[in-house]
């Protein structure tokens, strides 16, 4: 036996890739605990209050709750089902709930993608190489927020849509409108899902169409499944997603953010990418080996051409959605199934409980050497957050109204209900109008004209922002708490 084949076969035992596959899951718990970045997003704060509220009345808000400035403003919390379990989870377990909450999450991305790519090559080590590079351009530049629900759901639906094509069966996408019911309630990127699931059944109708009437272009893969069903399928999806507390106003939240442009401007993650940093040529290096994928059979996909170009346009217009053409063009280039003989099978029940073991006894030992315990998580709040200053702020009374910067507005909204936020994340309640003055505003420029900060009572700023120097040589102001990040004024 010569090098190439000990090698194969060393690969090819099941416990060498149990533990490649547990080393993956451990890298990922590894960044995971030690950047933190549950607790570390300011996003997180008013996420866990909405929770709080919706299980207190028992009912979802349709007004600007917790908001000065925008209280009766119309305002959906299309994350609902998500708020509730990251409640639960502060509830049930403090802080330490939260962040386990945020890694757990991290986790289930990182795995689901393994299964999918695995099912789809029906081999181990592709699966795994793939999993690393596409999970290595958004996995850690994203915070665990619902988000992380629409890109796990995402996986799941592109997997069971490129199956189904694959055996002509399609009795595999009979359970898609239980995922949209569920997606829908748990995040509003379900119109990426429904879009991705309108562009299959219509790529399907039109070459099923072309072949009825003899145009049927020879250089394009042929229609694999019938029509009827899919039409039925994609209806019942479409139904799916108005079965829940806010019906159809889900898709006035999708037309507000379609309309939106001021938070394109200002907010990093939703502006294009620069290409400084490694995983933006990593995307892009991804994304030409998916077109490549598409081009490399005989027959051209024209499912996959349209999806890896619209997932294109989505990923390299915003950071934010990089997640939706990584996973895209992974996907693509897995699909090209290994020989039934050669597939490799997914974890037995045994396999499944030895690697859930030892992630979670790698995952304890990474707590434990990380610090990733209820006292760091306190201090890694208190660090990034105005902690101190809201703690002064509830011992030494100050007059309301309060005025606050944009990126401390959620913190404040879940640890000072008491003074309801002139602004805070939730960019569909507030619009461009009213971002734009406190943007402005809090980086010195215009803030004469901010009405909202001359009718407040007390102003609670970062540091790091030029509103918080210019107001100290202000007359209607006073200085009354300082700290290493944080400012608290008082009016005179």
């Amino acid at each position: 036996m010569n090098v190439s084949e000990e090698l194969r076969s060393l690969l090819g035992r099941r416990a060498i890739q149990l533990i490649a596959l547990a080393g993956l899951l451990v890298w990922v718990a590894k960044v995971a605990v030690d950047w933190k970045y549950c607790v570390r997003d300011p996003d997180v704060w008013w996420h866990l209050k909405v929770g709080d509220w919706i299980i207190e009345h028992s009912a979802v808000p349709h007004n600007g709750i917790f908001s000065r400035t925008a209280l009766d403003r119309p305002w959906v919390a299309y994350s609902w089902g998500f708020e509730v379990l990251l409640s639960r989870a502060y509830h049930w377990f403090g802080l330490m709930g939260l962040g386990l909450f945020g890694v757990l999450l991290t986790l289930a991305i990182a795995y689901a993608e393994f299964w999918s790519l695995r099912r789809l090559s029906g081999c181990f080590w592709e699966a795994w190489l793939l999993a690393i590079c596409s999970l290595y351009p958004f996995l850690f530049k994203l915070m665990p927020r619902p988000v992380f629900v629409s890109i796990l759901l995402y996986m799941v639906l592109l997997t069971v849509l490129l199956e189904a094509n694959r055996s002509g069966r399609a009795k595999s996408l009979y359970w898609l409108p239980i995922i949209f019911l569920v997606w829908a309630n748990i995040h509003i990127q379900f119109v990426y899902g429904l879009f991705v699931l309108g562009l299959f059944v219509v790529c399907q109708l039109a070459l099923r169409w072309a072949e009825r009437i003899n145009v049927a272009p020879a250089a394009l893969s042929l229609a694999s499944l019938p029509a009827k069903p899919l039409a039925l399928i994609f209806g019942a999806c479409v139904v799916a997603t108005f079965i829940g507390p806010y019906s159809y106003h889900l898709y006035q939240v999708v037309f507000l953010y379609s309309k939106a442009k001021y938070p394109y401007e200002i907010i990093i993650e939703l502006q294009p990418l620069s290409f400084r940093i490694g995983n933006h040529f990593v995307q892009l290096l991804l994304t030409a080996a998916g077109f490549s994928a598409v081009a490399w059979r005989k027959k051209l996909d024209l499912f996959k051409l349209a999806l890896m170009i619209a997932a294109s346009f989505l990923a390299f217009r915003t950071v934010r959605d990089c997640w939706f053409v990584s996973i895209t063009a992974a996907a693509f280039i897995a699909d090209f199934p290994a020989p039934e003989f050669k597939r490799v099978q997914g974890e037995s029940l045994a396999e499944g409980g030895v690697l859930l073991a030892t992630v979670a006894f790698f995952l304890f030992l990474l707590s434990r050497n990380f610090g990733f315990n209820e006292l760091s998580l306190d201090q890694t709040v208190s660090s990034q957050f105005p902690v101190d200053a809201a703690n002064y702020m509830r011992h030494n009374p100050l007059p309301a109204p309060l005025y606050n910067d944009l990126g401390w507005g959620g913190f404040l909204i879940w640890y000072m209900p008491q003074f309801p936020v002139a602004i805070d994340g939730r960019n569909d309640l507030y619009g461009d109008e009213l971002d734009r003055i406190f943007y402005k505003a809090q980086n010195g420029l215009a803030y004469k004209n901010d009405p909202y900060l001359f009718q407040s009572g007390c102003v609670l700023l970062s540091k790091a922002y030029p509103l918080a120097t210019l107001l100290r040589f202000h007359p209607r102001f006073v200085l009354v708490y300082e700290d290493p990040i944080a400012v608290v004024y008082a009016r005179r």
